[in-house]
């Protein structure tokens, strides 16, 4: 499958997934959990969405030409958001901290390298 593909389907995976769970956020979760957690929720939610979009234009431009930057962009971006998103959602759905709460910064570096390798693809590619 193309990198272009990938990256879309994932897009829209993240998109579908991260608007479904900021509606049950702000309808379902508001009267479950602490406002801490809460929070915590919809950093995980906006970090999802955020990506998803980062996602979306990685695709458009994989659509173009592919490469090794924006390749690496794909792959950082999904797992980052994997990694950070996930890791903050089964931390407060599952009260298991130990390994969930290392993959979150983790995830969070996956995600800078993805906006890295994004702007690294700009200064080579765009010129």
């Amino acid at each position: 499958m193309s990198l272009s593909r990938v990256s879309l389907f994932v897009a829209s995976c993240f998109g579908l997934t991260g608007v479904g769970a900021g509606a049950l956020g702000a309808h379902a979760l508001r009267s479950v959990l602490a406002p801490e957690k809460l929070l915590s929720y919809e950093t995980a939610v906006r970090y999802q969405l955020l990506h998803a979009l980062l996602l979306l234009a990685l695709g458009i431009l994989a659509t173009h030409q592919e490469n090794r930057l924006l390749r690496a962009s794909v792959w950082l971006a999904t797992a980052g958001t994997l990694c950070f998103s996930g890791s903050i959602y089964m931390l407060l759905f599952t009260g298991i901290g130990g390994l969930f709460g290392i993959v979150t910064p983790i995830g969070g570096l996956m995600l800078l390298g993805a906006w890295g390798c994004l702007g690294g693809y700009a200064m080579k590619e765009m010129r």
